[in-house]
């Protein structure tokens, strides 16, 4: 059963190359880390929400917003099955309802920040996403050219954003699974980006190491309508 429904649009992704016990510990049971030619990543993405509809019902005031999570890779072999997920470390949304769903019914790490975004969709694409965090002012940019192109196959780029399943660890010895439904995505030629954030600061001193890395890759992929499945626990 479709849990929500909505689309995802202009998603920001700059991803990092970090140590895998750096990670370790918030890896759900039942999955491992996913590499891609031996690399352990992390993405920072932001992006929004828009037509969001909740069991189908459209909530006032929380259709359209931003979101940006911090995430990893993980997989579980199901039945010969390999289900390639992801696994969010925090995400951060402008309002406090989605928080408090999220939190309460998926036991994800969703945290309220003021938040805003601007796009320019003229000529080359200008993407930001803005929050606020201890009175400091963060940001995440993309410039792109405007025209779409395939996620070739095989690629990073394919790697970072085909995720269909979502995994979150409950507690040691718990976790719980969501498939994510949508089409194979296109992206935009990136041309320059930028950001401020204090990865320290805001997800905790481990993820400091990220002040200091250099992103491997950004990426400004289109998106499309998703459909998140209701939950089951697996372990």
């Amino acid at each position: 059963m479709n849990f929500l429904t909505a689309e995802w649009r202009k998603l920001v992704m700059i991803n990092f190359i970090i140590p895998p016990d750096i990670i370790s510990d918030f890896v759900p049971k039942g999955t491992k880390i996913d590499l891609w030619n031996g690399n352990c990543y992390v993405s920072l993405v932001g992006f929004m929400f828009l037509n969001t509809r909740v069991l189908g019902i459209p909530i006032p005031f929380h259709i359209n917003f931003e979101e940006v999570n911090l995430r990893f890779y993980v997989k579980r072999e199901e039945s010969n099955l390999v289900k390639r997920g992801v696994v969010f470390i925090k995400e951060i949304v402008p309002k406090n309802a989605i928080t408090f769903v999220a939190n309460t019914l998926y036991k994800e790490n969703y945290k309220t920040l003021p938040m805003s975004h601007q796009w320019n969709l003229e000529d080359d694409l200008a993407i930001k996403y803005n929050w606020k965090f201890k009175n400091k002012n963060y940001f995440m940019e993309a410039i792109a050219s405007s025209k779409k192109e395939q996620l070739g196959i095989g690629t990073e780029a394919e790697f970072i954003a085909e995720h269909y399943w979502g995994y979150t660890k409950v507690n040691p010895l718990k976790t719980t699974e969501y498939e994510v439904t949508h089409p194979k995505w296109e992206k935009y030629q990136i041309k320059d980006y930028n950001y401020s954030i204090d990865f320290g600061e805001l997800y905790g001193e481990r993820f400091s190491l990220l002040n200091e890395l250099k992103p491997s890759s950004v990426f400004l992929v289109e998106g499309s309508e998703i459909a998140v499945q209701t939950f089951r626990t697996i372990h």
